[in-house]
């Protein structure tokens, strides 16, 4: 096994990852994208989800910072989403130690949710600053 997979296997095992279906099941749910511009510009991004560049997650969905995003809790469960399911998990591990306990990633990711012919916006939105 590859470091890479030790250190994703290690993630995961703390992760409760959701299925596309069990997303649209939450009510406090926050769907954070953090795939490049040039996905979500040719393969579109799911509906109501926000962009948020992975180099500033943290600083963004930190409950406690400075530089959070309104309309979220500690206690929303975020949904991070990649191309398909790899980075997001690394993602959602990190939001946890920066005190999101619900943070979690879509199986499969974006590509995933898109083949389970669940709503999606066409185009890219510009990233949360």
């Amino acid at each position: 096994m590859s470091n890479v997979d030790t250190i994703l296997e290690d993630a995961r095992s703390h992760l409760k990852r959701l299925e596309p279906h069990e997303v649209l099941a939450l009510e406090d749910v926050l769907v954070v994208d953090i795939r490049p511009a040039h996905n979500r510009l040719a393969e579109g991004e799911i509906e109501n989800s926000v962009v948020v560049e992975r180099i500033v997650l943290e600083w963004r969905l930190d409950p406690a910072g400075d530089w959070r995003l309104p309309g979220f809790t500690a206690g929303t469960t975020v949904v991070v989403v990649c191309n398909e399911g790899w980075a997001s998990s690394l993602a959602a591990r990190d939001l946890q130690r920066v005190g999101l306990p619900n943070a979690t990633d879509l199986v499969g990711g974006y590509r995933g949710w898109r083949a389970a012919g669940l709503p999606i916006r066409e185009g890219g939105s510009e990233p949360v600053v």
